[in-house]
């Protein structure tokens, strides 16, 4: 556990005489780390007299810390190493690793040593500790009967093939579409057509990336166009991930069956803050109630507005699902004077790079260095170590562009957790950003300064959020409790709550100056897009709704006659009023349906929680003010050692309030223009 003797980073192994990555070499670094894994529960399950914290949760707790850092960091290499072979090697171990967990949750013996332990004398952290791991163990089924429990393994040995399946066919297809006739393009950034030349056959090639498919929805004239990128970005990994999916659903529901759960939505929520599947119901049937108002004023004034733009006689203007981006876009330019264009020169990627960290160094009182020579997994990633005045207390990695092969979605990886007081030392945090963000090395040398959508800019908010609480939270006397460790449906508080920083003008005329003068952003082009950010807002939480009830219902109906299209069209229609579109098989590309499964609730109901703690920031002294250090203690460094609804009570006093998140949603009323009367 020693910082000087922590093993290699399994991207630092030795390579082949071509300089290339070993399979085998991988493999030898995951078998020697499932070795130290079982010898920790060989010394747990040796141990002669009454089990104590030490004697017992001690070696427990080195077993999961060896699991944790070996899946964490082989699961990172599945997602972003440039080798196939190594990324293909990476996911054949994740299957190796997931199922050496399986059994330490169903190891009766282990149950039985912990369920002795007697805790009463130790401190709340690790009561806490004990508390939830012997509830996780029984609701993995450890108290079922052999032929339960071998039946609960082979499924859940086949649950990780799939949901392991159903992530390499996102991430490895990437569809793209051609476009003919360059004024297919007319409405997208001078920038954004420089860096898409046509071939030598006169076609220009898109691709499903974000950074090609964000701009195109958002600013595209064409409507063909937007309708073609559409589909192919929601037709990823289809057909092949459907039955993927559907054969997962088959087996959570075997699965929530044998543990004696009606659905696996009733499982999966059974040790979260939400407490049941009927009380994730209930919530959602709050806010569909709370924002179908507002969502329909806001849908009301854009079809308004777009019938006029379009010159139609009819009362309705039909908005189909691919051009809500780009009406949306447009009535903001009109009712609030803000074209989003406008702030993206303020926002290229290495300046919002430096931004985001000098924000969060000041925030929290922390120092970023950049470390050089960190071996890395490809030469566009960067590292920086974490300091608390001369303490090293972290170290990330920032993997930030797209690439081929890599993962295509925005996300924090905890890779290593952090534990104080170890008898054999002190083991620091570690973490990655894996996200695809415009710019980046390849970027700089076609001079494509990488200028990013406020969006993108509110998006490495919320992801750096995710990060702060994995390093600042990575301080704790058990791996268990480490970083983000916290119930699932605590998880999105921090970034969520980072993301409001995004809004105040002074803080952004600190980092967002134009990339050819130099100029900070005006505070009043601020204004105005914080303005045209606010609306649309009803609208969000409507399409959360629709995720969210998606995820619930996929996991709640019998998938045996589930019809997957059909669910996702009728809760479209449910919940959004643009026109659907045939064709959307989104759901081959949503990869929260291995994640968070059932509980993708956690976005709404998360932020709730975050609006009520940003709610306590002055805002007029957002950096400086003294709650940022309250902040710090009582909601980011405690980790996982309490549970979520203690850290509520700790940081606000009460229980979180909903009063935040309606005004939040109400704002963009407040002062909003109507264009047409």
């Amino acid at each position: 556990m020693t910082e000087t003797t922590l093993s290699p980073h399994p991207w630092n192994l030795e390579t082949r005489a071509d300089g290339s990555a070993s399979p085998e070499a991988l493999e030898a670094w995951v078998q020697a780390r499932l070795v130290r894994h079982r010898d920790a529960i060989a010394r747990l399950l040796a141990v002669p007299g009454p089990r104590t914290v030490e004697n017992t949760l001690r070696p427990y707790d080195d077993a999961v810390a060896e699991l944790s850092a070996t899946a964490t960091q082989t699961g990172l290499l599945d997602s972003v190493h440039p080798q196939k072979e190594i990324r293909d090697k990476a996911q054949a171990l994740a299957q190796v690793i997931s199922q050496a967990g399986v059994e330490l949750g169903l190891n009766q013996a282990v149950y039985q040593a912990l369920n002795e332990i007697d805790s009463e004398s130790t401190d709340a952290a690790t009561q806490h500790y004990l508390k939830r791991t012997l509830l996780q163990y029984r609701l993995a089924g450890v108290d079922k009967d052999e032929a339960t429990r071998t039946r609960l393994r082979e499924l859940q040995d086949k649950a990780t093939v799939l949901a392991l399946t159903f992530g390499r066919n996102v991430q490895e297809n990437v569809n793209t579409v051609v476009v003919e006739d360059a004024a297919e393009l007319d409405g997208l950034p001078a920038d954004y057509l420089a860096a898409h030349p046509a071939g030598e056959d006169g076609k220009i090639t898109l691709t499903t990336d974000y950074p090609d498919y964000l701009p195109v929805m958002t600013f595209a004239k064409s409507a063909k166009l937007r309708r073609s990128m559409y589909l192919a970005f929601n037709t990823r990994a289809f057909p092949q991930n459907r039955e993927v999916l559907l054969d997962l659903l088959k087996i959570r529901k075997e699965i929530a069956g044998l543990l004696g759960f009606k659905t696996w939505a009733d499982l999966a929520t059974a040790d979260q803050m939400m407490g049941s599947a009927e009380n994730m119901r209930q919530f959602l049937e709050e806010l569909d109630t709370a924002s179908r108002a507002g969502a329909e004023k806001e849908f009301a004034m854009i079809a308004e507005f777009a019938r006029v733009e379009q010159k139609l006689e009819s009362n309705d203007a039909e908005i189909d699902a691919a051009s809500r981006g780009y009406w949306l876009e447009q009535y903001r330019r009109a009712a609030f004077e803000f074209d989003s264009q406008s702030v993206r020169p303020y926002f290229p990627y290495d300046r919002v790079e430096q931004g985001v960290l000098s924000t969060a160094a000041r925030l929290f009182q922390v120092e970023f260095r950049p470390v050089a020579d960190a071996p890395v997994w490809h030469p566009d990633v960067v590292t920086y170590d974490v300091y608390d005045r001369d303490t090293q207390i972290g170290r990330f990695y920032l993997d930030m562009h797209p690439r081929e092969g890599k993962d295509k979605w925005f996300s924090a990886h905890p890779l290593i957790p952090g534990i104080v007081d170890h008898p054999d030392g002190r083991q620091i945090p570690e973490a990655a950003l894996i996200c695809n963000f415009p710019g980046g090395p390849s970027s700089a040398k076609t001079g494509d300064p990488g200028l990013m959508q406020h969006s993108d800019v509110v998006t490495y908010f919320h992801e750096f959020g995710h990060l702060m609480h994995a390093l600042l939270g990575g301080h704790q006397s058990w791996a268990g409790l480490s970083g983000i460790a916290t119930e699932g449906d605590f998880v999105e508080v921090p970034s969520q709550m980072l993301e409001e920083f995004f809004r105040d003008p002074r803080l952004l005329a600190t980092f967002a100056l134009h990339y050819e003068t130099d100029e900070p952003i005006p505070a009043e082009l601020v204004l105005r897009m914080n303005r045209a950010g606010a609306f649309g807002r009803a609208d969000w939480v409507r399409t959360q709704l629709f995720y969210t009830t998606y995820s619930l219902e996929t996991h709640a109906l019998d998938p045996e006659t589930l019809d997957l299209d059909h669910l996702l069209h009728s809760l479209y229609a449910r919940f959004l009023p643009y026109v659907w579109i045939d064709g959307n098989r989104m759901y081959a590309s949503f990869t929260h349906l291995v994640g968070y499964s059932s509980n993708y609730y956690t976005y709404l109901y998360d932020k709730v929680i975050a609006l009520d703690f940003f709610a306590q920031f002055a805002r007029t002294n957002l950096l400086d003010d003294p709650i940022a250090m309250k902040y710090r203690r009582t909601v980011l460094e405690p980790g996982g050692s309490m549970p979520g609804e203690d850290i509520v009570l700790r940081f606000l006093g009460r229980r979180q309030s909903a009063d935040a998140f309606v005004h939040w949603v109400g704002e963009e009323f407040q002062a909003a223009a109507t264009v047409y009367e």
